[in-house]
């Protein structure tokens, strides 16, 4: 009851994320580099695949490798994308935020961004892990261990400890990612040393060749990607860390990667002979005698990568519950450190995804097929909202708009294309994924917009004589002393039909004061703070709480706090200003009445929305109750049933059948 919801949190995240000292650096390393640090596990075994180790091959790859990084990452990520600061946080719904205003269609790519980044959650920790634990495979006496129940086993602990908070152990991962940074470039340099001439590969010369004068070179971008699917974290989790933190850490991040993929070139042109055959260069590269360090460094830096995609994945759906995107799910915060939080149905649902993929790829290899394709879509997504917010935020010349986009849609799209052919491979299990996240949040999402369209709003001037005369009915049971509707209505001087209803139902709802609060979810972040607007003198009275999209409401501590407020400052009556009831109990009463909605029967549908609506109402069983959503306690709630109908039934062929007179 002690909290103050005029407080703006959006100045103190920014002060605090804003700052540049050896923790925050070191903090950045811990949280935003897991995917993109761990892509030297596996992105060049993917390129060279089956194929004949040619040095073509192998410059070309470090080549597209190293100019992917240049282009994609730090020019469109580090540089610009980070410039989409919504109040000191980053991500796909944020930039959304920011931009939706501008145009009505941006719905459709934020969802399949989001979507897609999901789908990247259930395969990265597998890919991850799993690239790492076979790194055991090279040690003598261990060449037939079996991967996969360790991968599942590690896999399922980093689920499993989520429920107590990372926090504790999240402090250990910067230590741990700088130690494995360090490990790639040593490993790179050794290498470099012994054929320095694989530098000359960063020469953009030699990824040009490779697209096109190599036998279906151009395919190979579906392998080159996965050295940049990290790139999304580092907008996303631009409220943990800063962009000044992203940017300085980015440059020593991409020095240790690059170091690193010219080392596995020059491995691969000095030692491994004409084929792969099944080997991973990074781990071939290193010295047996240190190869179970590695082994174990990078395994710990593969559950970092894991843990921020977990993570990554509970702030997305959070963000998508307050914005309509998705249904209502428990959410909880097993620790009290800011912004972190922990959601039971989506560890579950991401665990299953991880532990299905593991068993039905068994190996990094056939993973890779999948891994690319979804996140593609995603980075494509967070490209045509960027041109929207250069265009209308930063006001860029619409030229310069034009020539980014043309730019990276042509790369992304590109790199799309190339992992298009991977379908069949597996690219269809996280487009199957995607999908299914896609579905929720469009049944969710367009389910409100039509049951909004269809909310009857009437002016509450017209029945405020009305509440008053039954407030002071004494022949009507005193229903509660407040009564507190939450209200869709953005207006001050309108109510819902269906709540009018309510107050004069059968057996009508007496109450001293009628309260109708409304929520409305602004572009803000960390907006908490109220207004106030009394329609009748200490009878009716009309809240609008103003909160922000990474907030999970406590619309029962707020009310509490707003009559606080008023009795502090004398503007309720004086039976309020006891603050009790009655002189049995010191305690306020008050009573929210939550009107839960269900299809009705009586309603025609086109096919889209039947679809569209039922799916929705199917999904709203297994979502999260009204009250525990808004953050009110079930002894102070009382729910009420009310059907929805749409398009009702016009007519009905009904007709009497003619009989015999009834009485004969």
């Amino acid at each position: 009851m002690s909290q103050d919801i005029n407080r703006s949190s959006g100045n103190l995240v920014s002060q605090t994320t804003s700052k540049v000292t050896f923790a925050t650096l070191l903090v950045a390393l811990g949280i935003i580099y897991g995917d993109i640090g761990t892509s030297p596990l596996y992105t060049f075994k993917a390129i060279i695949g089956k194929k004949e180790i040619s040095e073509m091959l192998v410059l070309g790859g470090v080549s597209c490798i190293f100019w992917t990084l240049v282009l994609q990452t730090t020019v469109k990520y580090v540089w610009l994308t980070l410039k989409a600061d919504n109040q000191g946080e980053g991500g796909i719904f944020s930039l959304y935020s920011l931009v939706r205003r501008f145009g009505k269609r941006l719905v459709i790519p934020t969802m399949i961004g989001a979507a897609a980044l999901l789908a990247d959650g259930m395969i990265t920790p597998a890919i991850s892990v799993t690239s790492a634990i076979e790194g055991l495979e090279r040690i003598n006496g261990f060449e037939e261990i079996p991967v996969v129940p360790i991968v599942i086993a590690v896999i399922s602990l980093v689920f499993f400890v989520q429920r107590f908070g990372s926090h504790r152990v999240g402090k250990a991962f910067g230590p741990i990612m700088t130690i494995w940074f360090l490990l790639l470039f040593i490993m790179g340099i050794l290498q470099i040393i012994q054929a320095p001439h694989v530098i000359r590969s960063l020469n953009p010369y030699y990824a040009y060749q490779l697209l096109t004068q190599y036998p279906h070179g151009f395919w190979i971008l579906g392998a080159v990607f996965l050295c940049t699917t990290g790139a999304e974290a580092l907008y996303s989790d631009l409220g943990h860390c800063g962009k000044k933190n992203i940017r300085i850490t980015w440059g020593f991040v991409k020095i240790c990667l690059v170091v690193n993929y010219l080392g596995q070139a020059a491995w691969l042109l000095n030692d491994a002979g004409l084929f792969l055959e099944g080997r991973n260069p990074f781990f071939e590269m290193m010295p047996q005698w240190f190869l179970l360090g590695a082994i174990i460094i990078a395994t710990l830096a593969a559950i970092v990568a894991a843990q921020a995609l977990i993570s990554g994945s509970y702030t997305l759906i959070n963000e998508a519950m307050n914005l309509n995107f998705w249904q209502r799910v428990g959410v909880k915060q097993p620790s009290d450190t800011k912004g972190q939080i922990y959601i039971p149905s989506v560890n579950a649902t991401l665990w299953i995804g991880c532990i299905l993929i593991i068993l039905y790829f068994k190996d990094s290899s056939h993973m890779e097929a999948a891994y690319g394709l979804a996140i593609t879509l995603a980075m494509i997504t967070t490209t045509i909202l960027l041109a929207y917010f250069l265009l209308f935020k930063l006001h860029w010349n619409k030229f310069l708009v034009g020539l980014f986009l043309t730019v990276f849609s042509m790369i992304e799209i590109s790199f799309f294309i190339a992992n298009v052919v991977k379908f069949k491979e597996g690219g269809y299990i996280t487009v199957i994924a995607g999908g299914i996240f896609f579905f929720v949040m469009y049944s969710s999402y367009f389910a409100r917009k039509i049951n909004n369209s269809y909310t009857k709003f009437e002016d509450l001037g017209k029945f405020s004589q009305t509440i008053v005369d039954l407030s002071n009915d004494e022949d009507i049971p005193k229903f509660a002393t407040h009564l507190i509707y939450l209200t869709k209505a953005e207006r001050r001087d309108q109510i819902e039909d269906r709540i009018i209803k309510s107050i004069f139902a059968k057996k009508p709802k007496r109450a001293d004061v009628y309260w109708f609060i409304h929520i409305n979810r602004t572009n803000n972040p960390y907006t908490l703070d109220y207004e106030v607007s009394e329609l009748v003198d200490d009878k009716v009275i009309k809240i609008i709480l103003n909160i922000g999209f990474k907030i999970q409401p406590k619309t029962q501590l707020y009310f509490e706090k707003v009559i606080q407020d008023l009795i502090l400052n004398e503007e309720l009556n004086q039976h309020l200003k006891n603050k009790g009831t009655t002189k049995y109990n010191p305690t306020i009463d008050f009573k929210f009445i939550i009107l839960q909605t269900y299809l009705s029967v009586d309603n025609v549908f086109s096919f889209k929305e039947s679809i569209v609506l039922k799916s929705y109402f199917f999904l709203k069983q297994f979502a999260l109750k009204d009250q525990e959503a808004f953050g009110l306690d079930r002894n102070n709630v009382t729910a009420e049933y009310v059907p929805l109908i749409y398009q009702p039934v016009k007519s009905i062929n009904l007709q009497r059948k003619k009989t015999s007179n009834f009485y004969q």
